[in-house]
């Protein structure tokens, strides 16, 4: 009987979060985790701001890959210099390119754009090893949410 009402009670709080998370995400707030070239504001959940200098190394990808850079370039160019990757250690070719059907990595990052996406894919658990597996949800239940406060790249671009 215990574990009935736990798999209730487990069931009616994600959808309860998942609510809460779609609010959050009409409010114009961000709810995913810290993306490079943001930073959170301290006391105001979900909000953040530009960190102009991450910014302006966002910005230079960009105009680097539009001058026919290869992403590989890219991170060898960022590593040379020594600027810190997002995670705090080197540039990869996948950091910036990410994966066209994932739609990650820095030039498909859609919150330079000043678009803020959420519900993109759900996470459930694999029974057998207990890790999380991503999975995309139908592109008619992503929500977006316009954040022109923190766009970085200009719409031309």
């Amino acid at each position: 009987m215990k574990g009935l009402l736990g798999s209730l009670y487990l069931k009616d709080l994600a959808q309860k979060t998942r609510r809460g998370q779609a609010g959050v995400n009409r409010d114009g707030r961000h709810n995913g985790g810290r993306s490079y070239g943001y930073q959170p504001i301290p006391g105001k959940p979900g909000e953040l701001e530009i960190d102009r200098t991450e910014a302006t190394i966002v910005r230079q990808i960009f105009t680097d890959y539009l001058d026919a850079r290869s992403p590989r370039e890219i991170a060898a160019a960022l590593n040379k210099k020594g600027i810190v990757g997002p995670r705090g250690g080197v540039w990869n070719a996948s950091t910036i390119a990410g994966s066209r059907k994932r739609l990650n990595g820095i030039l498909q990052n859609e919150l330079y754009a000043g678009r803020i996406v959420w519900n993109r894919q759900t996470f459930i658990k694999d029974p057998e090893t207990g890790k999380r597996i991503s999975r995309e949800n139908p592109r008619d239940q992503w929500m977006t949410a316009e954040a022109e406060h923190l766009r970085i790249i200009d719409a031309d671009t």
